[in-house]
């Protein structure tokens, strides 16, 4: 009968924990589905007039530093701004005039939308399996390596220009892809069609935003901080100007801020902020007010505050606020203002657990956790298990929180102050000793947020209008994007059941508008790669590139066209394969062959004769056609002109040998291959031709003409008077030498 008894009593065990399971697998499941991403960005620096648009909202507003981005988020840089942001350890920078959103940004994909203007990305580290991928109003351009990289969207949506400063990607639209490689430029026009012409990118092309980009890159690879800190922590690189690092016996290396007021206390000088998923969000008012708030644990010794970071080899995973709410009945009173209710809070301290008050799975309040401060799993396990919620008020249960007896840690402000984003620092009240003992401790701030709480202080508005056709302009998109964000006036009344807990991901599809579109994309139809043009220098219209189309031949100088293929699309020219650096030198003209090959246009300015047929390293540089840009003048020597200008040539090594007469091609009728002998050359060339093996190859298509042809700009001379001229001008430059 015991027996029996015992049977049945296991039984009934194992039917109760497998019901559990049943029970408990869907809500851990969802759970799963409501986690944030581990990763924002954050407006790190602001110039000028840039004005924020909140995700899901219609309203402008001026930015604020340290404000946190996500999802959906817009900025527009006016006239003469800029602004920067960083993801993990990547920057992203804009010039003025320019229009920027997130269509995505979560731990797997960074998804930018560029309407208009410039932008400037460093990307120090890419996974795998991560998705970077900007897209433009005619094309979406995928980074594919850790590097620099450019992106210009025109004015009017019909053209953009990728450099690519070092790393590699892939532009696509229309049907057809580009593989960009470093150092390369690409201009990429067209909606119906898209058509690219890639060109090497020159040292010369870099502007004033380029100089600037480059000064804050130096910057951020100086920090001394980057030692102490996890790589993907954000915003560490504003800590060495604003304090020093110490050892502390107990916690190891810390930091204490230099450049604060005297009784200063973290968290205590900034705003509250509503910022979906999250919840309510610190937003500092110190320009390094980012990183010590988001990742680590403050503490307080020595009368002084310093902030640990958690551990270096953890990727660091951000949190709205790594704080502790205050609050309850007699706290509420026993503060108050004018009758109305309070809200108070401190900083969590070292090996204390951070419980989240938006849902989320174990794993992610684990993972919150162990990357922001040194403590165990089991140790975070037992806190989350034993908080207890309790009318809608989230309390934390035989925890003992060191800071919360720290002299100025309470910060408490009235209610209305917190939630219309009002600077806490003026509004802050005195909280005693006594108060502070009998307030509950709770994981969330029980206040329901405004409209104010997510655009900021009713009474600040952009300085400047914003331009809707160029802040929204529809963009090419590779990657899907995720329906576009909820306003939060349709969230609001649900927000209000719940106080202080954001809705989780089932709850906003439930309040989405049906049938809505995805936000201001245009899916690119799967593409096949393309073939560019590949010139010789400058892309058409860019900055500093000469007013010539690279498709009307007829715009060219006469001087110029001999050598020029033609620039047609329709040519079929094989990609990658017909830009080897090392052919590039046998494919170079001979110097000593160029006073017969040069077209017979006098040049006034220029030295006579024997110019032609002296060594590159003894040329002039005010030899040069102002068309042509003049760097490359400047090397000592023609030997290895793959480092002089992209070995990208229309020219293909396997296309037939055809050799037009006078050895000008006509506009229609173009050269598909340099002729291995020049057959209007007279029978006896100069000597210097002896060592040459390659013929002179023709010029590709752009607005730079490559500097062979610029070798040899004296009047058609004959050939003996070349010869004679340049041996004795050879005779003169070694004198001079």
């Amino acid at each position: 009968m015991l027996t029996n008894t015992k049977a049945l009593s296991c039984a009934c065990a194992t039917l109760c924990a497998a019901l559990v399971m049943i029970i408990a697998l869907p809500q851990r499941a969802a759970a799963d589905g409501d986690d944030p991403p581990g990763r924002v960005a954050r407006l790190s620096f602001l110039r000028g007039a840039v004005s924020f648009q909140p995700a899901g909202e219609s309203d402008w507003v001026p930015a604020a530093i340290n404000r946190p981005m996500t999802t959906g988020d817009k900025l527009w840089a006016d006239t003469d701004s800029r602004a920067e942001l960083h993801i993990g350890s990547a920057a992203i920078r804009l010039d003025g005039n320019t229009g920027f959103s997130f269509l995505n940004l979560d731990d797997r994909a960074v998804q930018i939308q560029l309407s208009a203007g410039t932008l400037n990305i460093r990307v120090r580290r890419l996974e795998r399996d991560e998705i970077f991928e900007v897209d433009t109003p005619n094309q979406a351009f995928s980074i594919l390596r850790p590097g620099e990289y450019r992106l210009e969207a025109s004015e009017n949506g019909t053209g953009t220009i990728v450099k690519v400063i070092d790393g590699k990607g892939e532009a696509t639209g229309a049907g057809r892809s580009y593989t960009i490689e470093s150092h390369e430029r690409a201009s990429l026009t067209g909606s119906d069609t898209l058509d690219a012409d890639i060109d090497k990118l020159e040292r010369r092309d870099r502007d004033d935003f380029d100089n600037w980009c480059e000064e804050r890159d130096h910057r951020d690879e100086r920090s001394r901080s980057a030692q102490y800190v996890s790589p993907q922590m954000v915003g560490y690189e504003d800590l060495d100007e604003n304090g020093e690092w110490r050892h502390d016996p107990e916690y190891g290396e810390v930091w204490v801020p230099t450049a604060v007021v005297a009784g200063w206390a973290p968290y205590h000088y900034g705003h509250w902020a509503w910022i979906a998923p999250w919840g309510w969000t610190w937003v500092d008012d110190a320009s390094w007010g980012y990183a010590p708030f988001h990742y680590g644990r403050w503490a307080y010794g020595r009368g002084a505050w310093f902030w640990v970071p958690g551990p270096v080899n953890e990727r660091a995973v951000y949190a709205p606020a790594l704080v502790a709410f205050v609050g309850g009945p007699n706290f509420a009173v026993g503060i108050a203002v004018g009758g109305g209710a309070a809200v108070g809070w401190f900083p969590l301290g070292p090996r204390e657990v951070y419980v989240p008050a938006y849902r989320v799975s174990p794993a992610y309040v684990n993972q919150v956790n162990v990357s922001n401060t040194n403590v165990s799993r089991t140790t975070v396990t037992n806190v989350y298990n034993t908080t207890v919620v309790n009318n809608n008020t989230t309390v934390v249960n035989n925890v003992t929180y060191v800071n919360r007896t720290a002299p100025g840690a309470v910060t408490a402000v009235p209610t209305n102050t917190f939630t219309s984003a009002q600077p806490v620092a003026t509004s802050a009240v005195k909280v005693n000793p006594n108060q502070i003992a009998n307030a509950q401790v709770m994981t969330r701030a029980s206040v329901a947020p405004t409209q104010n709480s997510v655009l900021g202080p009713s009474e600040h508005a952009p300085g400047r209008a914003v331009p809707p056709e160029r802040a929204d302009r529809p963009v090419v998109a590779k990657a899907t994007p995720p329906p576009p964000p909820v306003s939060f006036a349709k969230q609001q009344s649900a927000l209000a059941a719940h106080p202080g807990q954001p809705l989780a991901r089932n709850e906003v599809e439930k309040i989405r508008p049906a049938n809505v579109e995805r936000p201001l994309v245009r899916q690119a139809a799967p593409s096949q790669p393309g073939t560019p043009n590949r010139g010789g220098g400058q892309v058409a219209g860019a900055p500093g590139a000469p007013n010539r189309r690279p498709e009307n031949p007829g715009n060219a100088p006469a001087n110029a066209a001999p050598n020029r293929p033609a620039s047609n699309p329709s040519v079929s020219v094989p990609p990658r394969n017909d830009r080897p650096g090392s052919v590039q030198p046998d494919n170079r003209p001979a110097l000593s062959e160029a006073p017969n090959a040069r077209p017979s246009i006098a040049q006034p300015n220029q030295p006579s004769q024997p110019a032609a047929t002296e060594p590159p390293n003894n040329r002039p540089a005010n030899v040069q056609p102002s068309y042509r840009p003049s760097s490359p003048e400047n090397r000592p020597n023609a030997a290895p002109p793959s480092n002089e200008r992209p070995s990208i040539n229309n020219a293909q090594p396997n296309r037939p040998a055809t050799a037009p007469s006078n050895e000008r091609p006509s506009p229609s009728v173009q050269p598909r291959s340099a002729p291995s002998e020049q057959p209007n050359r007279p029978a006896t060339p100069p000597p210097a031709q002896e060592n040459r093996t390659a013929a002179p190859r023709p010029e590709p298509s752009g607005n730079v003409h490559a500097a062979p042809q610029n070798n040899t700009r004296p009047s058609n001379p004959t050939p003996a008077k070349s010869n004679n001229n340049s041996s004795d001008k050879k005779k003169e430059n070694e004198k001079k030498n």
